[in-house]
């Protein structure tokens, strides 16, 4: 593991419900207690230097979803697309990237979600070059469910994505590699392109500059420094 120690790293803790909301729709992610679980900034993605609009994300997880909450200060909002699939990384748009295998190469998985909620979903391969080998944007991650809320100057993006799909499971100790991202247009057509874990390029399929997802158990409280 020494070869990813100076990237991003993410504890991702059990999720737990806000009380009395435990058979709310599980994409419902504002009925997750969130208090407990760390916050990770998003940055400028060629240098990792200040944003315009921050941005955060949190997760949790439990055996059948990994659950992620990210908040985007947004108060100029450029998303016309309508379909599943559609280019939403021309317009803004928060992505996920998720790589179980640990292999460079791929198969990872692409997620990205419009300001309104529209979904893009697709199993790419990458040619280790930081372009793309093959990509499958046929295939839809079966039982995601998504929401997007407005609070204030605030878009709150909530994905659920289910286990089911991925070899790897969540479990203490495991963990797998990803990056979040954002790509933000102002009112001037100026696109700010974000990264949690920066790629030193505008250019998010660059899997070797993906971070780690760590999953903890109930009872885990380390600290990045002590691993």
């Amino acid at each position: 593991m020494s070869r990813d120690m100076d990237l991003k790293q993410y504890l991702c803790r059990p999720a737990k419900w806000i009380a009395g909301s435990e058979t709310a729709s599980v994409g419902e992610g504002r009925q997750l207690d969130w208090s407990e679980c760390e916050a990770a900034p998003l940055s400028e993605t060629v240098d990792g230097g200040a944003v315009i609009e921050p941005t955060e994300f949190q997760a949790c997880w439990s055996p059948d979803y990994v659950w992620f909450r990210i908040r985007c200060t947004d108060h100029h909002v450029f998303s016309r697309f309508t379909q599943r699939d559609e280019p939403l990384y021309e317009e803004d748009v928060v992505e996920l990237f998720i790589e179980e295998g640990h292999q460079e190469a791929g198969p990872y998985v692409e997620l990205e979600l419009s300001p309104h909620n529209v979904v893009f979903d697709a199993r790419v391969w990458n040619d280790g070059q930081g372009g793309i080998a093959r990509i499958d944007v046929e295939w839809n991650m079966e039982g995601l469910r998504t929401e997007v809320v407005r609070q204030g100057d605030e878009l709150i993006y909530h994905l659920a994505i289910p286990t089911a799909g991925f070899a790897r499971k969540p479990a203490p100790g495991a963990w797998w590699r990803m990056n979040a991202y954002r790509i933000d247009q102002d009112e001037n057509g100026v696109r700010q392109y974000q990264a949690w874990s920066p790629t030193g390029a505008v250019n998010y399929h660059l899997p070797a500059r993906f971070g780690m997802l760590r999953f903890l158990d109930q009872g885990d409280n380390p600290t990045i420094e002590e691993e």
